[in-house]
């Protein structure tokens, strides 16, 4: 199974131990965006983009980190549009405020999970685990 982790920049670290987790499990990173520098042109945003495109295609599962900037939420749009199961962790549960939600967090392929991101990483791994036995 593959994945992939979408999240801002302030999140590196935590994008990096969640994805290491879930690597400890036998799953395969599509692109490790925390690996790169933060573009500096539009060339190098457009390469970035294209890389991060096709790595979300390349999913089984996306997982959003909160707080997420605008290309994470494109991430997660892409995602919803194939039909992909999406994780959204919180440390919050901010995002059940009605000022500072959206709707596509409320959409059925869309797993919230509010806490630790350690403790979400494990209730994606039961998830994922329980729909690989089904197929």
């Amino acid at each position: 199974m593959k994945f992939y982790i979408a999240s801002s920049f302030a999140n590196k670290e935590k994008v990096s131990g969640a994805a290491d987790s879930l690597k400890e499990y036998g799953y395969i990173q599509t692109f490790d965006w925390t690996a790169n520098l933060r573009a500096s042109s539009i060339d190098e945003l457009k390469a970035y983009g294209e890389l991060e495109r096709r790595a979300v295609l390349e999913a089984d599962f996306l997982v959003v980190l909160l707080p997420a900037g605008k290309g994470s939420h494109i991430e997660m749009g892409i995602a919803i549009g194939q039909g992909m199961p999406v994780y959204l962790v919180s440390e919050t549960d901010e995002l059940f405020d009605f000022d500072a939600t959206s709707t596509f967090y409320h959409l059925p392929q869309v797993n919230i999970l509010i806490g630790p991101v350690n403790d979400s990483i494990e209730c994606i791994l039961q998830k994922e685990q329980k729909s690989k036995s089904v197929q």
